[in-house]
């Protein structure tokens, strides 16, 4: 085989479930990415999403090795893997550690290894191959038969009878811990108090158990104190960044923040009313429902692009959370009014690139325990 002195190595992988059937694919370029070099492609049996990734970054520099490279620039979609590569991230899950060590050592054959993160659009190639595997092994065909291909569309199974194609981005909507303003119940939009005592004990339960997942390609957060502390608790296990997304923020309450109910009630009779029966209207000096709906619209739309076919963990308040179910859901506004949700508590929705959604839970506190 002829030697080369520089590459572009891309890799992928997925899972079918998370954990699921799982495979990965990995393609070597030449330096200037005319030419695959190589073509790597399996099936794992069942792992997650982030086992699989790794496979194929593994796949990807033996494969960069046995063409004789000396330097190779590493691309792939997983944030996880390529941040934990460069050293930026540290590598806690036990399923990780030998995957992470093992490719660490192959990086050690040659003069240089760049790691670069790109978008999943951009992987098509990895991500076609992995696809294939996966889709070899649910059928019982001989990878060696499969033909070089086009990207070809994830045939991921629906949830229930709904129908929806294609790999799902999955959102884990955590609501943040205790403060001073819901002790009092509270409106508590824009202001900025941090978690009570009992709140930190919840963001650290909720901690416990998200820390112990290994699907979770990143986290995302409110810019209120609230919802940060929440998310660093979960962060510091994983060792992922939160990463601050404006259009998580909670419904502006205007006059109202920091009052309770009946004393909002007692001092805008007439816009509280009008309030409760109408999400077009918004408190004085506020925000109305309407308008949330729009931002966490476009905000979900902004996520599901930027994280596609990822896992994220999105820490954020009750309004938002809610809006998000009610989009997943595709139901009116009566579920803002209808739907109660508990502090740190845990919902799932999965939104599918053909428009598909599914719920998949809704108002989870087991991992609070006796602090529910």
């Amino acid at each position: 085989m002829s030697q080369v002195s520089r590459v572009v190595a891309e890799a992928d992988g997925g899972s079918r479930g998370n954990p699921g059937p799982a495979g990965y694919g990995a393609v070597v370029f030449s330096a200037d990415r005319s030419q695959v070099l190589a073509e790597r492609r399996a099936s794992l049996g069942v792992a997650t999403n982030n086992v699989a990734e790794y496979n194929g970054l593994i796949a990807a520099l033996s494969a960069a090795r046995d063409v004789g490279a000396r330097e190779v620039a590493v691309r792939m979609d997983s944030k996880l893997v390529v941040e934990q590569m460069s050293g930026r991230w540290k590598v806690k899950h036990p399923d990780m550690i030998p995957l992470q060590r093992k490719a660490a050592e192959l990086a050690r054959h040659f003069d240089s290894v760049t790691y670069e993160w790109i978008p999943r659009s951009q992987n098509s190639h990895a991500d076609a191959l992995a696809n294939e595997a996966m889709d070899a092994a649910a059928e019982g065909a001989d990878l060696s038969e499969l033909p070089d291909a086009e990207p070809v569309a994830k045939k991921v199974e629906s949830p229930g009878w709904t129908g929806a194609m294609g790999e799902p981005t999955r959102l884990l909507l955590l609501r943040h811990g205790q403060t001073p303003m819901s002790v009092d119940r509270r409106y508590s939009g824009r202001g900025n108090p941090d978690l009570t005592e009992l709140g930190r004990r919840q963001a650290d339960s909720a901690a416990t158990v998200l820390g112990s997942r290994t699907d979770i390609d990143a986290i995302v957060a409110s810019p209120l104190a609230r919802a940060q502390q929440t998310a660093s608790a979960t962060a510091g296990i994983l060792g992922l960044p939160v990463t601050t997304v404006d259009g998580l923020i909670e419904t502006d309450f205007g006059d109202w923040e920091g009052l309770t109910f009946t004393e909002a009630m007692e001092r805008h009779p007439d816009a509280h009313k009008a309030w409760r029966g109408d999400t077009s209207v918004a408190p004085p000096n506020g925000e109305s429902f309407d308008a949330v709906r729009t931002r966490i619209e476009t905000t979900r739309d902004q996520l599901l692009t930027e994280y596609a076919g990822k896992t994220l963990l999105v820490v954020t308040h009750v309004t938002p959370i809610k809006m998000l179910l009610q989009l997943a859901l595709d139901v009116g506004p009566s579920l803002l009014y209808r739907l109660h949700l508990d502090l740190a508590s845990l919902s799932i929705a999965e939104f599918y690139p053909d428009g598909g959604a599914s719920v998949r839970l809704v108002n989870d506190t087991s991992h609070l325990g006796r602090l529910a």
